[in-house]
């Protein structure tokens, strides 16, 4: 019964340039209760064809203009369209024409004069597969859609877990988490300035907050000490650059894989002057070579332990010009060129996640 309703249901549109013939296709089939559509020529069928969106098409080969071979090419090299069943109505039975239709697209042929019987067995038949096929294909459409949902869903929670790890190294020394915030921001925004993808853009904003995860090992003598550390504590802090590495190793993913490159690395220096390998120039993953002035800038604006807070424009005038501690030759050139061009965008970020001890 369910699938005598379906078929009923089913729109057909019948293509043949003469009248006599569409009339006579069209009360066999209405008999069977489809619902048809009348096309004078393959041009018409091409415009009406996606406005009906008919279950089944009966299309004559032989017409002026555009024939049947023709109109059933195009309409299979439709993605709306290709899915139509086509019945070709002919009045040649060579096998020269089966084999031409077939390759033009063509599921059943039908040859003139046409048996009524044939007819709506062929027509039957083709419908049945039909609806098999929307069945399918809507059941494939809803497990994809299912599929995207959970991964949806799974990319989330990684992304929550991912800023949790952010957060626990930066609660250890910023209260409020705005450090790990704001990092995101600048490294986004100056790897954006750099020409890179929107693709790397993102996983570095994703990436950004794991520059300090190996702090969590960091002892609170040494990461909260007021003052210079000595050359003993001095070695534990920069230790945290090889725990951080150590921490996401193995993580297996481009957002950890990236954070593990950042974590290890952000301490780099371009000129060679850095911790804890010494790395040098273009030896530095880009990721770091960001990370290294978004996280100087953030450091001379904050307020810190051993530090009071600078404003934009001092912050500006260390990174450019040096000041003793900080030097233009510890940055990649072209990235520091960035950071120049992005100045404004820098202080808007700093601003908008300010924190009340903060300038």
């Amino acid at each position: 019964m369910f699938e005598k309703i379906e078929l009923q249901q089913s729109k057909i549109l019948i293509v043949d340039d003469e009248e006599k013939n569409r009339k006579l296709l069209k009360a066999w089939l209405e008999d069977e209760g489809y619902e048809c559509h009348m096309a004078t020529s393959g041009e018409s069928a091409l415009v009406l064809a996606p406005v009906i969106e008919p279950d089944l098409i009966l299309l004559d080969i032989m017409m002026p203009g555009l024939d049947g071979y023709h109109v059933a090419a195009k309409l299979k090299q439709d993605m709306g369209l290709k899915n139509i069943p086509i019945i070709m109505v002919t009045a040649l039975g060579d096998k020269d024409s089966v084999i031409r239709g077939l390759a033009s697209g063509a599921e059943e042929f039908l040859t003139k004069p046409i048996d009524s019987n044939e007819l709506q067995i062929r027509v039957r038949n083709l419908l049945r597969l039909k609806i098999t096929q929307d069945m399918l294909q809507a059941q494939n459409d809803y497990l994809e859609q299912r599929v995207k949902d959970r991964t949806r869903e799974l990319n989330l929670s990684y992304l929550a877990t991912v800023e949790a790890l952010g957060n626990a190294a930066d609660y250890r020394d910023d209260e409020t988490g705005a450090h790990v915030r704001r990092i995101s921001h600048y490294a986004h925004a100056l790897a954006k300035c750099m020409g890179k993808s929107d693709k790397y853009c993102k996983i570095l904003y994703y990436a950004s907050p794991l520059h300090d995860i190996g702090k969590i090992g960091t002892p609170d003598n040494v990461l909260f000490k007021q003052g210079a550390l000595s050359d003993e504590e001095w070695v534990v802090m920069k230790s945290h650059a090889d725990s951080g590495a150590k921490i996401l190793k193995g993580l297996k993913s481009p957002i950890t894989d990236m954070g593990q490159d950042i974590a290890l690395s952000h301490h780099e220096r371009w000129d060679g002057s850095g911790y804890p390998n010494g790395l040098k120039g273009e030896g530095i993953p880009l990721a770091a070579r960001i990370m290294s002035i978004c996280d100087v800038y953030d450091a001379l604006r904050s307020k810190r332990p051993y530090k009071e807070p600078f404003n934009h424009e001092k912050c500006m005038q260390i990174i450019l010009e040096g000041d003793g501690r900080t030097s233009p030759t510890h940055f990649d050139p072209k990235v520091r060129k960035c950071f120049e061009e992005c100045a404004n965008e820098f202080d808007r970020i700093f601003n908008s996640h300010n924190e009340p001890s903060e300038v």
